[in-house]
This record gives structure tokens, sequence and C-alpha cells, in this order.
């Protein structure tokens, strides 16, 4: 999930009976092996509408030898640049990575960020879809200098005020044009204007008017703009800080996850947890603890962000939520392992599960 939200890879999951740390199963309860390989393999006929913040990713790649004599900061010599796509519109890159058909609805600004934006999109599909320029605002633009594979600083550029009536309005007509063709609505906030108490109210209407599931990765001062969606994807910190509530032992992560699902009325409240997983929280009152494998994690950026692509593709194919967050883990699990914005195909996906 605001920053990215971290997950990493899992084996299995399983009913917990109480607070303390369930032991890793083999995969089972939640579906069979053979259950979710052929989730993955009906990926390609999953259609996801992603709406939210759309961010371009500015990557400056060097290496440190020295400490500056001007601060105490170490001076990086550039050995290369890279663009990715992020936020939204790195949700939307996951789901076309993992064999998903997809499209983006969201905003950039009337500038060189937007372009280069718009040219890494067009890299991926024709036209503009639903990307919307607003002449007023910059386009979002995450900077980050990575030496030696740690990231050194970041900057941004961002104006977070929520978007003009016209421009929502908008927004909301175009998820309804595409609303027929679509197994999956994704909301991607990254708190950055687009999503508000408005343009929510109205996309969680049209998704349970026409039935189909809606993704909410939430920012933790919008939560009470997520009433009534299918799944909310928090990490460990922000439903802690939602709920208003201190810790992250088990007993304390459980009251803030039936607390979410309680106050907003959502079916599921899948709550990632890093080394320790995901725990999902169920409107029937069930609690499912997805336990984590250990891995080295390089990068975190962009991990929540894969565990929504994933949840919208598993949903469209008819998969219960524990597969669906089965399959999140896991694909999740594998970007944490690179540097840097990523993306997972079905290929690494299904080699996840079979060594599992």
């Amino acid at each position: 999930m605001g920053a990215s939200r971290p997950g990493r890879s899992m084996s299995g999951a399983r009913r917990s009976a109480g607070a303390g740390e369930v032991p890793r199963p083999p995969l089972g309860e939640s579906g069979t092996l053979r259950t979710l390989q052929r989730r993955i393999q009906r990926f390609p006929q999953a259609s996801v509408l992603v709406v939210g913040d759309l961010i371009l990713d500015h990557y400056i790649w060097g290496r440190v030898n020295r400490i500056s004599p001007e601060a105490p900061v170490p001076v990086v010599h550039v050995e290369s640049e890279s663009l990715k796509l992020g936020g939204a519109a790195n949700v939307y890159n996951n789901i076309l990575s993992l064999g998903g058909q997809a499209d983006l609805c969201g905003v950039i600004g009337a500038d060189e960020s937007g372009r280069l934006l718009l040219k890494e999109l067009s890299l991926r599909r024709p036209g503009r879809g639903g990307v919307i320029i607003d002449a007023d605002r910059p386009t979002t633009r995450k900077s980050r200098v990575i030496a030696h594979n740690q990231q050194v600083v970041r900057y941004d550029v961002e104006q977070r005020t929520e978007l003009k009536a016209t421009l929502q309005r908008r927004i909301v007509r175009y998820v309804e044009s595409r609303l027929r063709e679509l197994s999956c609505l994704v909301v991607s906030d990254y708190a950055k204007g687009v999503v508000t108490a408005f343009l929510m109210a109205e996309l969680t209407q049209l998704a349970t008017r026409h039935r189909i599931p809606i993704i909410v990765d939430p920012k933790v001062e919008h939560f009470g703009y997520y009433k009534g969606v299918t799944v909310i994807t928090p990490n460990h910190l922000e439903a802690t800080q939602a709920a208003g509530v201190h810790g992250e032992d088990d007993q304390t992560i459980d009251e803030a996850g039936m607390m979410i699902q309680q106050r907003l009325g959502c079916q599921s409240v899948l709550i990632t947890r890093g080394e320790r997983g995901m725990t999902l929280y169920e409107a029937d009152g069930a609690r499912w603890h997805i336990p984590t494998r250990a891995r080295q994690v390089y990068d975190v950026t962009g991990a929540g962000d894969t565990v929504v692509g994933t949840l919208a593709l598993a949903l469209s194919t008819g998969a219960s939520m524990r597969e669906a967050a089965t399959l999140a883990n896991y694909a999740a699990g594998i970007v944490v392992g690179m540097v840097g914005t990523a993306t997972v195909t079905p290929q690494q996906l299904s080699d996840a599960l079979n060594h599992a």
C-alpha cells in the first residue's frame, strides 16, 4: 500500500487458531497447487480497469566512492537513468505482465514528465485511453537515486489537491463506458488528488450495480471513502493507524483488521505484513493467516501494486479470496527480490508455486 506496500512469498494459507504465529503448511486449504496454476492460466480472460494516481518513477543509478566536502552526504557518480510506470500505472503494468487485459484511467500534467509517462504507456498499448491531461497540475514524479542497490535519496514532484469536479466526472464517465467489458475494477490511491469521496462513492455504486469486484489499495487519510468495496489491502502500519490501535503483534493486527472490515462493510480486508506474510479478514468473521517464506528482500517499491494487480486477475477468474490472496503473496514475494519498480510474469508466478 501511500508508499509502496511490502509483500513476500508464502507457501500456503490456513485458518488461524489464535494470536500466535501460524506454522507454514503445504498448499492446501486455500486451494491446491493445480487449482492455483489453473487460475494463472486463465489470467488472459480477465479485463481490469485501474483508476488512480499515475506516477512516473525515475531512477538514477550510480556508485559512491566518497563523501562530499560540502556536507556529510555521499557523492553519487551517475552511470545511467531509467523511467518506469508507477502508482496506478504500475498496477496496470503488473496486470499486463501477468497476461491479463487492462485499461488505465487517471490524470497527468501538460509537462515533460506527462509526455514521458505517455510514451512509456504507448509501448504497451495504442492511444491514451482514460488518461486525462490537467494543465493546472504537474505529473507526479518520484526520482530515486540508487547506489550499490541501495536507495540514497528520493525527491518528488507532486500536487496533492483534489481534482476539479469536472475531471472527477470525466473519470466516472470513462469508467461507466467500460464497465460492460470489465471483470474487475481497481482503485490505486496514492493520495495525489485523483481519489476523492465523490469518486469512490460513484465507482463503488457502479461496481455494485454491475456485480464486479472493486479492489482498493488505500491511503490512511481516505479510509472513510472506501465503504462497501470488495476488498481493501492496507499494510500493517496503515491498518493500525486507520483503526486507531497501536502495536504490530497478532492481536493488535487482528483488532485492526476486524475493526476496518466492520467499519467499512467491505467483504474482505487483506493486511500485508512484510516478513510475517498477510492476514485476510472476511465478512463472516473468518481470519486466515498466510505465512511467508524467508527470502532476501532488496526493494519493496511497488510490491503493493503487484498485490492488487494479482488479486484483480485472480478474482476475475473466479478464485476465492483466499486463493487470490495466496497468489498475490507469491507474486509480491517475487518483486521484492528485485531492485526498483518491477513486475511478475505468469511463468515466474507458476515457478514460484512449483518450488513452494
